[in-house]
C-alpha cells in the first residue's frame, strides 16, 4: 500500500481531525533557502565543482601528461582539416574554422567536467550558422557566438538545464539525421568540382548538382571519390589488424592523412604548371586579433546597430544555444561511463567557451562527437589534452596557412561526407519505429521540416508536436471500471491511470458520469481510487469533482474518494470542507459500506423517534 504521512495511516485519526491549519498550503521559507544556497556557494565542494581543474591538477603526473599529449596531438590533427571544412559549410572563409578551434579547448580545460569532450566547430552548428548569417557577414556569426555563450551561461547559472528535457529522443535523432543528410548533400557539389552555387540547403544543393552536372570535372571527382573511399576504409583498417597500435593511430589521423595527400597531389600539379583541382585558396596568415565582439557593423553600405544585428540573427539566438547544449550534454553522457553528468557545469563551461572564443573571431562552438571519440580512443586522462590541441591549432595558424592554400575543396568535401556517414544511425531510427510507432510522428515531422524549411524550424516543429502529443495524452487518461460485490451489494471502483489536472478534469467528469449512468444504472455506490492522483490536482479538477458528486447525487448514487494522496485531499478540503466524510483512507470498502449502513440505520431510528414524539 502506498505510504502516506502519519495523519493518513490511521483512519480514526483522520476522522477526528477538524483543524483547518492542517489543510493550509505551506510556502517555502525564502530566507532559509537563500541562506542555505549562499552557504553552499561558498563551500570548498562547490568551488571544486565549478572549477574541476582544482580536482585533478594536484594529482597530475608525467604519465598523465604523456597520455594527454598523445590525445591532444591526435585531436589537433583531426580538428585542423575539420575546422577548415566546417567554416566552408558555414559559408565563411576557412580561417574562421581554425579561429574557433583553440580558445574553447583552453577554457574547457579549466571549467569542463568530462575529460573526453573537445570543444570546437561542428558540422551541425556550422550549417545552422550558414542558415543564420547567409547573405550577412562574419560579424553576425561572431556576435552570435557571444550572445549564444551568454544565453548558455545564464541557463547554467540558473540551473535551467531541465529545459533540454523538452526535446525528446526521436526529435533529437531526426534533427541529427536531417542535419547530416543536409550537410552531406551540400558537399556533393564541391566533391564533383562543380563551381556553380553556394547554397548549403538540402533542396538547393541537389538542384545545383542536377542542373550543373555537366560542369563536374574529372580531376575533382576522381580525387574526391578516392579520398572518400580511403577515409571510410581507414576508419577501421582491417588489413592492419595485426598491428593494432598502427591501425589505431592510422584510423585516428585519417582526416589529416587524406588532406596531406591532397595537398601533395595539388602541389605537384601546381609546380608543373597545372591546376586541375578547385583549391581552398588564400587563408589569412597569423593568429586572430583579440578584440571585443562586433556590436555594430557595415554591410553593403548599410550600417547595422547592435539591435539591428540582434534582430537579423532572430530565431538563431534560441536555436543555436539549444542545439549547442544538446550536442555537448549528449556527448558528455555518452562518454561518462556510468558517472553522473553535471549538466549545469557543462552548460557553464560551454557558455564560457563561446564567450571567450568570440573575442578571437570564433563562430559558435560546442562538443564534437567525432573529435571526442578520437580523444577517448587516444587514451586521454584529463581535460588538459585540450591545451595540447589548442597549441597545435595555434601552430598551424602561425606556420601552415600558406600550405593550406593547396588543399583541394573536393578533399575537404570528402572529409565532411565521411564524417556525416558515420553520424547517421539507421539502427536508432528502426528502434524508434519498433518500440513505439507513435514516436515516429515527431521523428518524421522534425526530419522533413528540417530538410525543407531548415534545422531551426525542424527542431521547433519537433518540440511543438511532442508537446501537443503529451498534452493530448495528459487530457485523455485511461479510466478503469471494476464491478465488485461486497456484502451482496454491487459497487463500482473507478481507477484513473494518471493524476488529474485542468486538461483532463472535464474529460474525467464527463466520462465517469456517462459510464455510471448509462452502463451501471443499478450501482448505487461509486468509489474513485485516488492512488495515482497527486499534487498536480488544481482548482479546475476540484470544481469538476464537486460537479460530479452533485450530478451523481441527483441520480441517487453515493460517491466516495478512496485513498487519495495528501496534497489532493487537502486541496479539496480547502475548497469544499463538507466533503470531508466522503474521503476514506486505509480502510476496506466493506467497512465503509458497513459504516454507511449504520449511519442510515441511526438516522432512521432518530427519524422514527421524532415521528413518535409528534
Amino acid at each position: 500500500m502506498t505510504e502516506y504521512s502519519p495523519i493518513f495511516r490511521n483512519p480514526q485519526h483522520v476522522h477526528n481531525v477538524n483543524d483547518s491549519e492542517i489543510y493550509q498550503e505551506k510556502f517555502p521559507n525564502v530566507c532559509d533557502t537563500l541562506t542555505s544556497n549562499v552557504g553552499k556557494c561558498c563551500s570548498e565542494k562547490t568551488l571544486k565543482r565549478r572549477l574541476p581543474i582544482l580536482t585533478w591538477m594536484p594529482k597530475y603526473t608525467f604519465s598523465t601528461l604523456f597520455y594527454d599529449t598523445v590525445a591532444g596531438l591526435s585531436v589537433g590533427l583531426t580538428v585542423i582539416p575539420q575546422g577548415i571544412a566546417y567554416a566552408v559549410v558555414a559559408g565563411l572563409k576557412p580561417q574562421y574554422g581554425l579561429y574557433s578551434s583553440f580558445m574553447g579547448c583552453f577554457m574547457y580545460t579549466i571549467f569542463g567536467s568530462c575529460k573526453d569532450i573537445t570543444i570546437g566547430p561542428t558540422a551541425i552548428m556550422s550549417l545552422m550558422i550558414y542558415s543564420a548569417v547567409n547573405n550577412l557577414n562574419v560579424d553576425f556569426a561572431i556576435l552570435g557566438t557571444f550572445l549564444s555563450g551568454l544565453v548558455i551561461l545564464f541557463l547554467g547559472v540558473l540551473n535551467l538545464g531541465f529545459l533540454v528535457q523538452f526535446i525528446s529522443t526521436p526529435t533529437i535523432i531526426a534533427f541529427t539525421t536531417a542535419a547530416t543528410v543536409t550537410i552531406g548533400s551540400s558537399q556533393v557539389r564541391p566533391l564533383l568540382g562543380i563551381k556553380f552555387g553556394t547554397s548549403n540547403e538540402f533542396i538547393e544543393s541537389w538542384k545545383n548538382v542536377i542542373f550543373h552536372l555537366d560542369e563536374a570535372t574529372f580531376a575533382d571527382t576522381t580525387l574526391g571519390l578516392i579520398s572518400l573511399v580511403l577515409l571510410l576504409l581507414l576508419k577501421k583498417p582491417t588489413c592492419l589488424s595485426r598491428w593494432k597500435v598502427l591501425s589505431k593511430y592510422l584510423s585516428i589521423s585519417r582526416n589529416a592523412i587524406i588532406v596531406v595527400i591532397g595537398i601533395i597531389v595539388a602541389y605537384l600539379f601546381e609546380i608543373n604548371g597545372m591546376t586541375p583541382f578547385n583549391l581552398t585558396g588564400d587563408i589569412a596568415k597569423g593568429l586572430p586579433a583579440f578584440k571585443v565582439p562586433p556590436l555594430s557593423t557595415e554591410l553593403n553600405g548599410t550600417d547595422y546597430t547592435f539591435m539591428a544585428m540582434f534582430n537579423a540573427l532572430g530565431l538563431s539566438l534560441i536555436t543555436l544555444p539549444l542545439v549547442s547544449i544538446l550536442e555537448s550534454v549528449a556527448i558528455a553522457k555518452s562518454f561518462s561511463k556510468g558517472k553522473v553528468v553535471d549538466a549545469t557545469q557543462e552548460m557553464i563551461a560551454l557558455g564560457l567557451c563561446n564567450v571567450a572564443s568570440s573575442f578571437f573571431q570564433s563562430i559558435p562552438i560546442t562538443g564534437s562527437f567525432t573529435r571526442t571519440a578520437v580523444n577517448h580512443n587516444s587514451g586521454v586522462k584529463t581535460t588538459f589534452g585540450g591545451v595540447i590541441t589548442g597549441f597545435v591549432v595555434l601552430l598551424a595558424l602561425g606556420l601552415l596557412t600558406e600550405t593550406f592554400y593547396f588543399i583541394p575543396k573536393t578533399t575537404l568535401a570528402a572529409v565532411i561526407i565521411a564524417a556525416m556517414i558515420s553520424m547517421i544511425d539507421i539502427h536508432e531510427v528502426i528502434e524508434i519505429y519498433k518500440t513505439k510507432r507513435s514516436d515516429f510522428i515527431p521523428f518524421l515531422v522534425t526530419f522533413f521540416v528540417s530538410l525543407w524549411l531548415g534545422l531551426e524550424f525542424g527542431i521547433i516543429a519537433g518540440i511543438v508536436i511532442n508537446m501537443l502529443m503529451m498534452l493530448y495524452i495528459s487530457s485523455r487518461p485511461l479510466i478503469d471500471y471494476d464491478i465488485e460485490k461486497v456484502n451482496d451489494t454491487d459497487i463500482l471502483i473507478v481507477t484513473v491511470d494518471q493524476s488529474l489536472n485542468y486538461l483532463s478534469a472535464e474529460y474525467f467528469k464527463t466520462s465517469v458520469e456517462k459510464k455510471v449512468i448509462a452502463e451501471y444504472p443499478s450501482v448505487d455506490h461509486v468509489f474513485i481510487n485516488g492512488m495515482s492522483i497527486n499534487y498536480s490536482v488544481d482548482v479546475t479538477v476540484v470544481k469538476n469533482i464537486v460537479a460530479l458528486v452533485e450530478d451523481l447525487k441527483v441520480c441517487k448514487k453515493q460517491i466516495y474518494f478512496l485513498n487519495w494522496r495528501q496534497d489532493a485531499f487537502h486541496l479539496v478540503m480547502r475548497y469544499k470542507r463538507e466533503y470531508f466524510n466522503l474521503f476514506k483512507f486505509g480502510t476496506s470498502v466493506s467497512d465503509i459500506l458497513l459504516q454507511e449502513s449504520k449511519e442510515k440505520s441511526e438516522e432512521q431510528q432518530q427519524f422514527s423517534a421524532v415521528i413518535t414524539d409528534e
